[in-house]
């Protein structure tokens, strides 16, 4: 009898599964009314006196085995379920919102795409800048008049110590590390001590660009500026209009014709039709001097946009104050613009 307890012992450990219908069958044949363990129970009257007791142990051991056994097979059945009903493919899914990139950085890249493809590289530089790259190599010594048109945020421990307030610094850092012909952008992070308002921020965003190289023509800047607004707003008429910069000589601020179709055109160009996007002109001598390029042989022009600016019109944007204030609402509306 002993010898069948044990027969059965081992039946019990090797015995596995991962199907719910043969762990139930198991444990009914062994723990079920007419299932094994009672019959060998039942049959317990009939074993000799002297064997009763190591019959009955084995006994115990069998029934705790079983047991044991049912419940383990169950708990990893259970366990298993829980893990595949997160891929199953009939259960409602979660609300996984996607990202999206930010309408600034939407507006930057497709600028940058559209220089790149006529040559210009992208150059960067550091937002804490020095006076002499700010500034003096610039055409702005101390005490210029001119200093006083970008309200400068410096740093109090150092007077000669400022964040910049325009990327033409990165430029002037490019061109005293390069030697013409020098053909480049430099998108960038600028601050200026501005009241913030719907029309203004103390932190914006510019790209600048920048061409030096011999015989470059007044001509040449108005060609890549036809280039430029033709691919970013659609053919489009421009004009210049005589302005002042230190570091260009002649510079003009450029408009673009944005229509009198509707009541919010009439309100952003004032009734004129016409819009500002930008400042440009050609390269001072004294900027080309100051970062040891020859202005005898060498020529150039420059520009300048606010990325803010150039999105507010593109999207329609009436408070600049929206790109800061990272409101998801506002930002849900620009994910058919990746």
């Amino acid at each position: 009898m002993i010898e069948e307890v044990q027969k059965h012992l081992k039946e019990v450990a090797a015995f596995s599964s991962h199907e719910a219908e043969a762990i139930e069958n198991f444990r009914v044949k062994y723990a079920g009314k007419k299932g094994i363990l009672n019959e060998l129970f039942a049959a317990f009257r009939t074993v000799p006196n002297e064997e009763k007791k190591a019959y009955g142990q084995e006994l115990n051991t069998l029934k705790t085995a079983v047991n044991e056994k049912v419940n383990s097979l169950q708990s990893q059945l259970t366990s298993s379920a829980k893990n595949t009903k997160i891929n199953d493919p009939s259960r409602t899914p979660f609300p996984i919102e996607t990202g999206n990139r930010h309408p600034l950085a939407v507006v930057k890249n497709r600028i940058i795409d559209i220089f790149t493809q006529i040559g210009f590289t992208i150059s960067e530089g550091p937002e804490i800048e020095d006076d002499w790259h700010n500034f003096t190599a610039l055409n702005l010594p101390e005490h210029h008049p001119a200093r006083d048109m970008q309200d400068t945020f410096f740093i109090q421990t150092d007077p000669d110590i400022l964040l910049r307030t325009h990327t033409s610094s990165v430029q002037v850092r490019y061109m005293e590390k390069n030697q013409p012909p020098i053909r480049t952008i430099s998108p960038g992070r600028v601050f200026r001590n501005e009241a913030i308002s719907a029309r203004s921020h103390c932190i914006f965003h510019q790209i600048e660009g920048l061409y030096i190289a011999k015989e470059v023509s007044f001509t040449d800047l108005i060609q890549t500026l036809k280039y430029f607004t033709n691919a970013l707003f659609g053919n489009s008429k421009i004009r210049l209009r005589p302005s002042y910069f230190p570091f260009t000589e002649p510079s003009a601020e450029v408009d673009i014709y944005w229509g009198l179709e509707t009541e919010t055109d009439y309100r952003i160009t004032k009734g004129t039709g016409w819009l500002e996007i930008m400042g440009c002109g050609m390269v001072d001598p004294n900027v080309l001097k100051n970062c040891g390029i020859d202005p005898e042989e060498y020529s150039g022009y420059a520009f300048g946009m606010g990325i803010e600016r150039i999105a507010m019109l593109l999207y329609q944007i009436s408070d600049i104050r929206l790109f800061f204030e990272n409101d998801i609402r506002f930002l849900k509306q620009f994910k058919a613009t990746l």
